[in-house]
């Protein structure tokens, strides 16, 4: 079957239309966005097809209505009207070393628009550079001018937890100014980016922004769709599931378990995440392909600062207070977690105004617990192999409690060597909660559904593992006997709200030994 072009690392969408990639058609969302509000801001995480919106307000504003042949936006734009375009780009602009660099760097991404339409001697900051050349081209053009900014936040995302924040804000302060100034100048404006909009800091003198990032009706603007996967991309499944000799209706179970999940808002529908669905069908493969690049320095370091539980990341109630504000006045790692899309949103309580969050899919999940979580917890450099994690899984697959038990003595009693982890396991006063976390971090690898501390009428139980045919119950003891675990289990009724499902029961009461800091007897009932 011949495959289709996938725009893979391809974000223009005059190249996309011109060349012939596949394309999902956006682009009434697009005429609805224009039509909204002079001033519009939206956050999505990385490889979301921010950058694809950018370029496609772009060619819009610029007229180019042979690209847009074909497609929904042909039957609701009637007029075509041309307008000058200041298109900037500031990923380009990211891992400067000094304010002073930043405005380098700042000046010369504008540099090739002055150099068009002239440049003022005075305009020596970026700010006052982008404030003379929207007066310029208004001026020379006789038409209000589109701005198009895309990464807005990248400078400042390196130097979340440094001290260069303040100075680089300023800057960008300073460079974002002249946007509101020139309001009269501009026909729409539209800034993107990953964290959210914040009137407390760089947009403070932009008090007329229009943040659609948690708007139902443009939840679906950037990703695909559950519709649009079935009726744009059939073929594509089709043909993924001859590589992998299964049906269609099997490989579109499998995409739907490694790719969708993401929800935008609470009537939002479920998202794919589009650069790993077409990496997919690009290689025919299934893969984690979102964590190809390296794990966000400035999560990790907003997780390491506010000691993260990453124990409740598929259980969190929030309101959206709490996970949509910029990142200055964050108090916990929950914003940046939900905005970088190692979270979304999974339900929504009208009554208590209450958002679910949770890890959006399988490829989040193993991308999450491989890549961030054992940088996080001290376990970095291949301590949590999924050799062993495949053996364990295994063992608890076939009910083989003993075989799992050894599994995780021998493992457990390695970790200490792991660089760092001493250092870590100093830190933990719950002896009982490291180890949670460490059995959290081995079942979320395989993407078991397991959780810890989970509540019940009897109090809290400290590990569950659901497998296909079993659920295991653990009581984990450090201060204790394994047979007090397990009498405790039994006595507080820990397993009756699992009796109505079909899956065996298994009962575990685990002791850990303080001195050799691994597993020292383990009943089971």
């Amino acid at each position: 079957m011949q495959s289709r072009k996938y725009p893979i690392g391809i974000q223009t969408f005059e190249r996309i239309r011109k060349e012939h990639y596949l394309y999902i058609d956006k682009t009434d969302l697009v005429w609805k966005l224009t039509q909204e509000s002079p001033y519009v801001f939206l956050s999505r995480p990385r490889r979301f097809g921010k950058s694809l919106l950018s370029t496609t307000l772009d060619s819009y504003f610029q007229g180019r209505k042979d690209l847009f042949e074909g497609l929904k936006i042909m039957e609701l734009e009637k007029e075509w009207e041309r307008y000058p375009v200041i298109h900037l780009d500031l990923s380009t602009a990211k891992n400067q070393q000094s304010a002073d660099d930043l405005r380098m760097a700042l000046l010369l991404l504008l540099k090739p628009i002055a150099e068009k339409y002239g440049r003022d001697e005075d305009e020596k900051l970026p700010g006052a550079l982008l404030k003379g050349l929207i007066r310029r081209v208004y001026e020379q053009t006789g038409k209000q001018v589109a701005v198009i900014i895309d990464e807005y936040d990248a400078p400042l995302l390196d130097v979340l937890h440094d001290k260069r924040l303040n100075e680089f804000r300023t800057v960008m302060q300073e460079f974002y100014q002249p946007l509101k100034a020139c309001e009269a100048m501009v026909r729409f404006c539209f800034i993107t980016g990953i964290t959210k909009f914040s009137q407390l800091s760089i947009f403070s003198t932009i008090n007329n922004l229009m943040n659609v990032s948690m708007d139902p009706r443009y939840a679906a603007i950037c990703g695909i769709t559950e519709e649009e996967l079935v009726k744009d991309m059939g073929p594509d499944i089709a043909m993924l599931a001859e590589e992998y000799e299964c049906t269609p209706e099997e490989m579109h179970a499998k995409l739907k378990l490694q790719y969708d999940g993401y929800r935008f808002s609470e009537k939002s529908p479920d998202i794919y995440n589009p650069f790993s669905l077409m990496k997919a069908f690009g290689h025919r493969k299934l893969s984690s392909y979102w964590f190809e690049s390296a794990t966000p320095t400035f999560l990790i370091r907003q997780m390491q600062l506010f000691r993260t539980d990453i124990t409740t990341m598929d259980k969190i109630e929030e309101p959206s207070s709490s996970f949509d504000r910029p990142p200055e006045a964050m108090t916990t790692a929950l914003p940046l977690l939900y905005q970088s899309g190692y979270l979304t949103i999974k339900g929504y309580d009208r009554e208590t105004e209450l958002y679910l969050l949770g890890l959006p899919n399988k490829e989040v999940r193993i991308g999450f617990v491989e890549g961030l979580l054992p940088i996080y917890v001290g376990l970095e450099g291949g301590a949590v192999q999924k050799g062993f994690a495949l053996k364990l899984w295994q063992a608890l697959r076939k009910d083989d409690i003993d075989t799992a038990m050894r599994e995780l003595k021998a493992f457990l009693a390695g970790v200490p060597y792991v660089e760092g982890f001493q250092k870590k396991l100093a830190e933990v006063k719950n002896y009982e909660g490291f180890y949670e976390y460490t059995f959290w971090l081995i079942f979320n690898m395989l993407n078991v559904y397991a959780q810890t501390q989970v509540k019940c009428a009897g109090g809290l139980i400290d590990f569950v593992v659901r497998m296909p045919e079993t659920t295991y119950v653990f009581e984990l003891k450090v201060n204790g006997t394994a047979k007090e675990a397990l009498d405790q289990i039994n006595s507080k009724g820990y397993a009756l709200p699992y009796q109505t499902d079909d899956r065996r029961i298994v009962k575990v009461g685990v002791q850990f030994d303080r001195d050799t800091m691994t597993i020292g007897s383990y009943l089971v009932g």
